[in-house]
């Protein structure tokens, strides 16, 4: 699948991501980015930004992930939009399918996260005898729907911390379902084939009062297989 354009002004651009697309290259990875993608679109977008193998990105979704991601086109837009995001005021909000029920109707992750070979845990997760910086992460979710052995959450992290929804959740003891990095040895199941989590909601504010707010569905593969799973609670 391609990017889809969302919204594009002189400033910015929002763009749906599909899963199994990388938002930049990695030192392993040379195939097809969305950076690539947004070249490609936007060659003026190339020195825009800190990093040549980043132009114009300011936050990032992993590869699994599906949904909406800004772009600054131009170099006052990758520092406002870096700043509001530095300041916590951008909302993001992501559809999540986890495994388990979750009885509460709706709660907060506050856990430190820090990498540790590769890998993020959070603070209760790792000894205090492991070397490196762990830093605060904040995650809300709340329950929409449950099924026979899995729920279905909206969950808005407060903080940017890579992988962060995806150990808040595993280190609740309710990982999402298809991540191959946190779920342990929770299979996949084959007719879903990729992570559930889908970045649904983004809300920008801008100068002069000016707030940019978006909302997509779910994409096809990920709303067939909902819909597919029996209903045991609402």
């Amino acid at each position: 699948m391609q990017p889809e354009v969302i919204y594009e002004s002189e400033d910015l651009v929002v763009i749906n991501k599909p899963a199994g697309m990388l938002t930049h290259k990695t030192p392993t990875s040379n195939e097809r980015t969305l950076v690539d993608f947004i070249l490609e679109k936007y060659p003026e977008i190339k020195g825009v930004g800190e990093d040549t193998n980043r132009p114009g990105i300011v936050h990032r979704l992993d590869r699994d992930t599906s949904g909406l991601i800004v772009v600054a086109k131009t170099q006052g837009a990758y520092k406002k939009l870096k700043q509001l995001f530095h300041d916590r005021k951008i909302e993001k909000s992501y559809w999540a399918l986890v495994w388990g029920i979750i009885k509460e109707n709706n709660g907060i992750i506050e856990k430190e996260i820090k990498t540790i070979a590769g890998k993020k845990y959070t603070k209760e997760q790792f000894s205090q005898k492991e070397s490196g910086k762990s830093r605060p992460a904040v995650t809300y979710w709340e329950t929409k729907k449950r099924f026979n052995d899995t729920t279905f959450l909206s969950v808005s992290p407060k903080t940017g911390r890579t992988h962060q929804i995806r150990v808040h959740l595993a280190s609740i003891g309710h990982p999402i379902v298809c991540d191959k990095l946190y779920a342990g040895k929770k299979e996949c199941p084959d007719a879903l084939g990729r992570m559930f989590l889908h970045s649904y909601f983004l809300k920008i504010p801008l100068n002069q009062g000016t707030v940019l707010e978006f909302e997509i569905e779910l994409p096809g593969e990920l709303k067939k297989f909902l819909e597919s799973v029996k209903i045991a609670k609402q």
